[in-house]
């Protein structure tokens, strides 16, 4: 039974699916993006004339060579999908945006069922240039690039080393504290047959490797990689009779209280996961000790600890005490984090692999990674100015 919520109840995840996931897969992005969208429908026990609603992320916009895999427009002509409702856009609540909006129309009535991808294959479309090539803008600079460019500040991850170095300075978090969260990654990849890394990584592994932009070092980041997921947002009456059990969409989280900034926050140990965050807890009587399984967004392992914090799984500034030996976020701990692997060694699928693994833990279907008795999972996706989360359930 529902525990209310912004939908009471009335939206639900009936299906997921995957992409074959590796680097440099030489398949174009629609490739994947069909074969990911045709397993979600198939796994929710319906056949693409049952799909009356799409939903993607990021739109047609391309910031980067392979950064979308496909458009809706592309997926409806392929699939022959007779639409009722259809969105398509970057201006949403992070890479999660679409979900969330797809929970809102099945709520509404506006589609019964709704496919929702997001799909890359930056390793590919990376292959002849190398990854630095991707991060020379051409033409006129974006805006909040005209004040970091002039200092070679081109990447995410010079954007977020300053954060993590004024959250280190604030709040003790240490190297080797950061480091749990690649380390754990790396080694629930080890049960994850589809994931990009999966030999075992050591913290003198960690510590030793290549600077980036300090403090993140090269195993702090994410993997480019080629791949597509997909799940399918019901309404509840619509899911009756289906394979599998529907996952109850509790709570999400939409809030933006802030400029959309990575740098001009009022507390700079702080990004908009922790608005995203509030928003949720808002809408939902459940608490962070009820969550039983929490997927993260690990595009840098730094934006993990955001995550942590702004959730409220430990009390703000405390992550790196939370963290500490991996204990607490390992497979058999309080809280098992990224369960598949993450981004950082599962393969950056920007958020929605993360939201796949949790449909997987809750429907008890990860084999070996699997987390015995997940009733209840946290969802948070995107870093620095915009995120989104999800609160879901098997009630």
């Amino acid at each position: 039974m529902s525990r209310g919520g912004p939908f009471e109840g009335r939206s639900v995840i009936t299906g997921a699916g995957m992409s074959q996931v590796g680097r440099k897969l030489m398949r174009s992005g629609l490739d994947l993006t069909l074969e990911a969208s045709l397993r979600a429908i198939a796994d929710a026990g319906l056949t693409p004339d049952d799909i009356d609603g799409i939903a993607s992320y990021p739109g047609p916009m391309a910031p980067s060579p392979g950064f979308t895999g496909a458009g809706v427009h592309d997926v409806r002509n392929a699939l022959g999908l007779r639409s009722r409702w259809y969105m398509s856009g970057m201006e949403t609540a992070a890479q999660i945006g679409p979900v969330i909006e797809a929970a809102m129309a099945v709520a509404l009535g506006l589609a019964n069922h709704v496919l929702v991808f997001r799909s890359v294959w930056e390793s590919t479309a990376q292959a002849g240039g190398n990854r630095a090539s991707v991060l020379t803008p051409e033409g006129e600079l974006p805006e909040h690039l005209e004040y970091t460019a002039p200092f070679g500040a081109l990447s995410p991850a010079n954007w977020l080393a300053l954060p993590a170095q004024r959250y280190m300075y604030e709040h003790g978090l240490t190297r080797e504290q950061l480091g749990q969260i690649a380390i754990n990654a790396r080694r629930n990849a080890g049960f994850n047959p589809d994931a990009v890394f999966r030999d075992p990584l050591t913290m003198d592994d960690y510590l030793a490797s290549r600077m980036i932009s300090e403090p993140l070092s090269l195993y702090d980041c994410d993997i480019p990689c080629d791949g597509a997921t997909a799940v399918i947002v019901s309404g509840r009456d619509a899911a009756a009779g289906l394979p599998r059990h529907p996952l109850t969409i509790e709570s999400v989280g939409t809030g933006m209280f802030e400029r959309a900034t990575w740098d001009q926050r009022i507390d700079l140990t702080t990004m908009a996961a922790h608005d995203a965050a509030a928003t949720l807890w808002e809408r939902t009587s459940l608490r962070p000790s009820d969550v039983d399984v929490a997927q993260l967004y690990d595009g840098f392992s730094f934006l993990t600890v955001q995550w942590l914090d702004a959730l409220g799984f430990c009390e703000h500034g405390k992550v790196g005490a939370f963290i500490e030996d991996g204990s607490r976020i390992a497979l058999d701990g309080d809280l098992p984090l990224n369960t598949a692997g993450g981004q950082l060694s599962g393969g950056r699928l920007h958020g929605m692999g993360l939201l796949h693994e949790a449909c997987i833990q809750l429907w008890g279907s990860a084999g070996e990674r699997q987390v015995a008795g997940a009733e209840v999972a946290a969802v948070g996706v995107g870093g620095g100015p915009v995120a989104g989360a999800l609160l879901l359930s098997t009630h």
